[in-house]
């Protein structure tokens, strides 16, 4: 049994977060746990309010999660504290935890702030040099990187920045530039290109879901490469598929 465990934020529209996140685990065949690290206030309309779950909680609930199942594989997404982050860090460390997929949210679309700034900095300095992959898209490679991206060659140096602070690999999501949707990873001494076609619409959850279905298949034993590949063919074919659920027009993903 292939068992992965999601860090991250709670969604009630279910349409990112832990919620997501287990959909995508069960929908690929892995058996998934979530630890909650904070709560949102949401809908389709977007982010409203958010709230952390309470540093003790946070560090009872993995520390009782670990000691007993561990996971082949584990993601974090929106942690929100540096409390969270180091709490994190100081268990996946303890516990000898492999494959970490680190999404790093740090704002909402609709731009509530999702990581505290103090926390970014913990971020950068704990819990990347524990990461497999990092999968920021456009802004939040600038804001970890310190440097604004105008070309290719930005990209290309913003990326080595953030591989510099640790982790093995780094996709740059490019979801929000023009053209076909490329995401570029850097590591392993190459860098590829995963283009698909870009799907019309606005879409809720996209980055939770690709994370999620790259640390599913990382703990399969794909190599992140591969990984990332079958991620992003699935992600596609999910985005064909999704449809309204609120009174926005942002589509949901339809497991």
């Amino acid at each position: 049994m292939i068992k992965v465990l999601s860090i991250a934020g709670s969604d009630p529209s279910s349409g990112a977060g832990i919620q997501v996140d287990l959909k995508t685990f069960q929908a690929l065949g892995a058996f998934g746990m979530a630890v909650p690290a904070a709560l949102t206030v949401q809908n389709s309309n977007g982010v409203s309010g958010v709230e952390a779950v309470s540093a003790t909680m946070f560090l009872k609930q993995l520390q009782s999660l670990l000691s007993d199942i561990k996971p082949h594989a584990a993601k974090t997404g929106m942690l929100l504290t540096k409390q969270n982050v180091e709490t994190t860090a100081a268990l996946l460390k303890k516990f000898r935890i492999k494959n970490l997929v680190i999404d790093p949210v740090l704002k909402s679309t609709s731009g509530r702030v999702l990581l505290q700034p103090a926390a970014v900095k913990a971020l950068r300095k704990k819990l990347f040099p524990l990461a497999t992959i990092v999968t920021p898209n456009l802004p939040e490679t600038e804001l970890l990187s310190g440097m604004t991206i105008k070309s290719e060659k930005d990209m290309d140096y913003a990326a080595g920045k953030i591989l510099d602070l640790g982790p093995s690999y780094v996709l740059v999501k490019g979801g929000h530039r023009t053209g076909p949707a490329a995401d570029t990873l850097y590591g392993g001494k190459t860098v590829i290109a995963f283009s698909t076609l870009r799907r019309e619409g606005e879409f809720h959850g996209t980055g939770c879901v690709l994370s999620s279905a790259i640390t599913v298949f990382i703990a399969r034993g794909l190599p992140v490469e591969k990984a990332v590949e079958k991620a992003k063919q699935f992600v596609d074919r999910m985005l064909i598929t999704a449809k309204p659920v609120g009174k926005a027009k942002t589509k949901y993903f339809q497991f």
